[in-house]
């Protein structure tokens, strides 16, 4: 079925650290909007004649909650056309054209196995959306690694509601490795992480959400450790 293309209007928007905001968008033609933990919206912005040119995809990093606001978590990229018009033209009150949910990056059926979500960057938005609605919906799950890597504590997101979603979900741990500052967390890059915690090599599936390099690096070494390839889900920022 072909999503129809509706209104969405920004109704709250709070910056998060020096080049990522938070931007809270009310559908007021949908009044629920429904969808997957995992899925994306598709924005039309005007900075292109070409149609295609102008269509941009974010994840929902907010969870399905049964209202029709949803929350978007947005990078400015450097040079990026589509990401400075938002930072820059977009305001509470302003409106813009959507089309959504779409996407099959999503849980699997089952948590019967340990699953690790390993992520840079906004490529916690999913993960977050996952996270809370397996906890707010009490879903059993055996263990769940979020593994996340950025470049220093100033640019680490949702780091207060992890934390406290690591305690008060068993068998959730929530790990933050920065690549660019000393700290007294885990430095580095993810792949050491994931790598020690899978030693052992049991049953796990793994989610992949980020930059390019690191999907790219994580699915060879995780396949390269002995799983198979049907393990991997990958999602790819920018």
């Amino acid at each position: 079925m072909l999503l129809k293309w509706q209104t969405g209007v920004v109704i709250r928007i709070e910056q998060v650290t020096h080049n990522t905001k938070r931007y809270w968008v009310e559908l007021p033609e949908t009044p629920h909007f429904d969808f997957i933990p995992g899925q994306f919206v598709t924005l039309d912005l005007p900075i292109s004649e070409q149609r295609i040119k102008r269509w941009r995809s974010y994840s929902i990093a907010s969870m399905p909650d049964g209202t029709n606001i949803i929350e978007l978590l947005i990078v400015h990229v450097d040079n990026g056309v589509a990401s400075s018009y938002i930072f820059e033209e977009i305001k509470v009150g302003s409106q813009f054209t959507l089309r959504g949910p779409q996407g099959v990056f999503v849980l699997p059926k089952s948590l019967d196995k340990e699953l690790f979500l390993i992520c840079t960057g906004t490529g916690i938005a999913p993960f977050r959306s996952m996270v809370q609605y397996i906890h707010f919906n009490k879903i059993p799950f055996k263990k769940i690694y979020l593994i996340f890597g950025t470049r220093t504590q100033a640019d680490l997101l949702y780091e207060e509601e992890m934390c406290v979603l690591e305690q008060q979900m068993p068998g959730f741990r929530y790990i933050p490795t920065l690549s660019r500052e000393l700290w007294e967390g885990n430095r580095g890059y993810v792949h050491q992480i994931y790598e020690e915690l899978c030693k052992n090599q049991q049953p796990a599936s793994f989610m992949l959400c980020g930059w390019r390099k690191m999907i790219d690096e994580a699915s060879g070494r995780i396949i390269a450790m002995g799983y198979d390839k049907r393990d991997v889900i990958e999602e790819l920022y920018g």
